[in-house]
C-alpha cells in the first residue's frame, strides 16, 4: 500500500509538473503572438517606399524654384492677413500651402547621408525662404492700418516646452508620412498645421513693421525651435 502510495504520488506530482511545463509554454506563445503582432502593428518596413524614391521626393521637396518662392510669398501674406484680424481658419489655410517645410526636411536627408553639399545648398535655400517670408510680412504689416497686436500675434511670442514636443513629434509624423509607399498620405498637411512654422515669421515680419523688437525675439525663438526639432526629428 505504501508503495502504491508513493507511486501514485509521484504520478500525481508529475502529472502536476507536465501540466505546469505545458502552461508555461502556453503562455510563451501567446506572449510571443502578442509581440509579434505588436510588432506587425508599428512596423514602418512593410509599407515603405524604395531608397530611391525617398530620396527623391524629399530633395525634389526642398528644391527652390520661381513658384516655390511665389505660393511662399502668397502664404505669407494670407497667414498675416489671418494674424492681424485674429482669423484662426486664414492662419491654417496658409500653414497649408506653405512649402517651406520641405526644406528642412531636405535638409535633414542630405546630414543624415553625409551629403553635405546637399545639405548647404538646402541650408541656403531655406534661409532665403526665410529672409523672402520676413520681407513679405514685413511689407504687409508696415503698409496695414491695424497696428494693433492682436491675440493670435501676442500667442507666438511666448514659445514654451509644449511647443518642443509639438514641434519634435509633428517632424517624426512628418519624416514617416514622405517616406510611405502611398503618396496620397494626408500627414504632411497636418504636420505644416501643428508645427506652425508661418506664424512666427509672420510675427517677426509684424515686429520689425512696428518696432516690436520685444514681440521679434519671442516669435523668432520660436521659429528656431520649432524647425530645430522638426529637423531633428526627421533625422532620427
Amino acid at each position: 500500500q505504501k508503495i502504491f502510495f508513493f507511486f501514485f504520488t509521484d504520478s500525481m506530482k508529475l502529472k502536476e509538473e507536465n501540466e505546469s511545463i505545458k502552461e508555461r509554454i502556453k503562455l510563451r506563445k501567446e506572449n510571443e503572438s502578442l509581440k509579434e503582432h505588436l510588432r506587425k502593428a508599428f512596423s514602418l518596413k512593410d509599407d515603405s517606399a524604395s531608397h530611391e524614391e525617398i530620396r527623391s521626393r524629399l530633395l525634389d521637396g526642398g528644391i527652390i524654384t520661381g513658384t516655390n518662392l511665389c505660393v511662399l510669398v502668397c502664404a505669407m501674406v494670407v497667414a498675416s492677413v489671418g494674424l492681424n484680424m485674429s482669423s484662426t481658419a486664414v492662419i491654417i489655410g496658409a500653414m497649408l500651402i506653405s512649402p517651406i517645410m520641405g526644406s528642412i526636411l531636405a535638409s535633414a536627408y542630405g546630414s543624415v547621408a553625409n551629403d553635405y553639399p546637399q545639405l548647404r545648398n538646402n541650408a541656403i535655400g531655406f534661409g532665403m525662404q526665410i529672409a523672402i517670408s520676413v520681407a513679405a510680412a514685413t511689407i504687409y504689416f508696415f503698409l496695414s492700418p491695424v497696428k494693433e497686436p492682436t491675440v493670435e500675434l501676442l500667442a507666438r511670442t511666448s514659445p514654451s516646452f509644449y511647443d518642443v514636443l509639438i514641434a519634435f513629434f509633428g517632424g517624426l509624423a512628418g519624416i514617416i508620412g514622405q517616406t510611405r509607399l502611398d503618396k496620397t498620405n494626408t500627414v504632411i498637411p497636418g504636420v505644416a498645421i501643428a508645427t506652425a512654422l508661418m506664424p512666427p515669421l509672420c510675427t517677426c515680419g509684424y515686429s520689425i513693421a512696428n518696432g516690436r523688437w520685444d514681440m521679434l525675439l519671442g516669435a523668432g525663438y520660436l521659429f528656431i525651435i520649432n524647425a530645430y526639432f522638426i529637423f531633428l526629428a526627421a533625422c532620427i
